[in-house]
C-alpha cells in the first residue's frame, strides 16, 4: 500500500473531473462532487496538504474506481 502516490485535494478534484465528476457545491473547504450516474464524494481542500491514505481509499470507494486504475 505504500506505493500509492499522495495527492492534494485540488489534484484529486482535477483527476475526478476527467472521470466525469463535477463540483456541485463548496461549503467551507469541502468540495462536493457528483457524477451523472449518481456516484458522489466530498474532498477537503486545505492549501497543498496531502489527503491521508485512509481518506484517499474512502474517496476511491465512494467513486467506485479501483486503486490500480486511478494511478494511470
Amino acid at each position: 500500500m505504500s506505493n500509492l502516490k499522495s495527492y492534494s485535494g485540488k489534484e484529486l478534484i482535477t483527476i475526478l473531473q476527467r472521470y466525469g465528476f463535477e463540483v456541485i457545491r463548496i461549503k467551507g473547504s469541502h468540495h462536493y462532487l457528483r457524477h451523472k450516474d449518481g456516484r458522489s464524494t466530498v474532498i477537503p481542500v486545505h492549501s497543498n496538504e496531502s489527503i491521508g491514505i485512509g481518506l484517499f481509499l474512502k474517496i476511491l470507494k465512494d467513486v467506485d474506481i479501483p486503486k490500480d486504475e486511478f494511478d494511470k
